[in-house]
């Protein structure tokens, strides 16, 4: 395992069309660890992810990984981002979708090699997707979709994962497949960033939380920083309604998880 910090974050601020998305957020994460950014709807999670991997402009701030710049680390760092920026209708099948994972080890000229079609088909047959392999991926549900990009980070064989709400409208299954998931690369010594939206589920999925209302509230292991006085903080009075929300999620999740049973 790499001791070195895999994700570093100093005064980072963004701005989107002169407004302020988020300000002067420094952040260190921990090796090994599975990290949830959470925070009320607009308080600059997903920015901060894009931010971060330099797909959205940053007006001042560094950003290190693993003590280096993105150009020179990004091999091992892998990105899921949300299902509705993707384009579901281009016509690629599964497998081609999971081998884009390989392609930042082929020179331009290469085509995968067998090595590299092992590595895809070990990923689909760990999320539970190697059936589908010559299926378009038009053809899937929502679920099966998140499965195959989630997929196609694995091949990549990162060592830091970043995904912006990878549970978002996905089926129980989906869900128990991507908690597996976690596992297997926290395990392995990797590490897992992933914005998320359900307070329920925190402490249960996730080892380190960063709290991000327009600016860091709070970061640090899970027991500790959900707190009712930083959760309020970063939700004001959103919270109780939230919680009612949160709350009936759960419970149709744990019944819909019992039909499966």
């Amino acid at each position: 395992m790499n001791n070195t910090v895999p994700l570093k974050v100093d005064q980072l601020s963004i701005r989107y069309h002169h407004k302020p998305i988020l300000t002067d957020v420094s952040f260190a994460i921990p090796a090994g660890q599975t990290v949830a950014i959470i925070g009320p709807n607009g308080a600059g999670k997903s920015s901060l992810l894009k931010g971060i991997m330099g797909l959205t402009p940053i007006i001042q701030g560094q950003v290190e990984f693993f003590g280096k710049p993105l150009s020179e680390k990004r091999l091992t760092t892998a990105y899921v981002p949300q299902r509705e920026e993707i384009d579901w209708d281009f016509p690629i099948d599964v497998m081609d979708v999971v081998l884009m994972g390989r392609h930042g080890q082929l020179k331009f000229w290469q085509r995968p090699r067998q090595a590299d079609r092992e590595l895809a088909r070990a990923a689909l047959q760990d999320l539970g997707m190697w059936e589908f392999r010559e299926r378009q991926i038009a053809q899937l549900s929502g679920g099966q979709q998140q499965r195959v990009f989630l997929a196609r980070a694995l091949a990549q064989q990162a060592s830091l994962y970043l995904m912006d709400e990878p549970f978002a409208g996905v089926d129980v299954a989906t869900e128990k497949a991507i908690i597996e998931l976690f596992k297997q690369l926290k395990a392995k010594g990797n590490t897992v960033v992933c914005v998320h939206h359900d307070l329920n589920t925190v402490r249960e999925y996730f080892d380190y939380v960063l709290l991000i209302n327009s600016r860091l509230i709070a970061a640090g292991p899970s027991t500790e920083v959900l707190t009712q006085e930083n959760l309020n903080k970063t939700y004001g009075g959103r919270l109780s309604l939230l919680n009612d929300l949160t709350e009936q999620m759960y419970r149709s999740r744990l019944d819909n998880a019992h039909q499966d049973d």
